[in-house]
């Protein structure tokens, strides 16, 4: 398995992790009768389950772009210490954002996802040039 992939599957890992996080963080918030409805309406939960909650979000968001980037460079046979090093930069970022959400840590928190997302970009032009 290339680094990219490993650093994608274990980043899918790190998502189902998070989700977890959330749904124990919520239903505390919550209760379980919450979880267990319908949620036709949304359920407010702040502080600390309402950041999970919104760190999974962005990892959804960040891993549809990690995840093409890994695409791309493994079928195209681009594989480099460049893309390696960025997809380890990429997940170390992600595993780095969680507690940065969670804890409130600022500029750190934007900071750490501009890693991810630089990184995302550059596996996907080092396959391009």
């Amino acid at each position: 398995m290339t680094p990219e992939l490993t650093a994608l599957a274990l980043a899918v890992l790190l998502q189902a992790g998070q989700l977890a996080l959330y749904s124990v963080l919520g239903q505390k918030v919550a209760g379980p009768r919450a979880a267990m409805s319908p949620r036709d309406e949304a359920i407010a939960l702040p502080g600390m389950a309402g950041r999970a909650k919104r760190a999974l979000d962005n990892h959804f968001e960040g891993l549809i772009l990690f995840t093409a980037a890994v695409a791309i460079v493994t079928l195209s046979q681009q594989s480099s210490p460049v893309t390696a090093a960025c997809a380890w930069i990429y997940l170390a970022a992600r595993l780095l954002y969680v507690p940065a959400y969670l804890f409130g840590w600022v500029p750190g928190r934007s900071l750490i996802w501009a890693a991810g997302f630089l990184a995302t970009l550059v596996m996907i032009l080092a396959a391009l040039l």
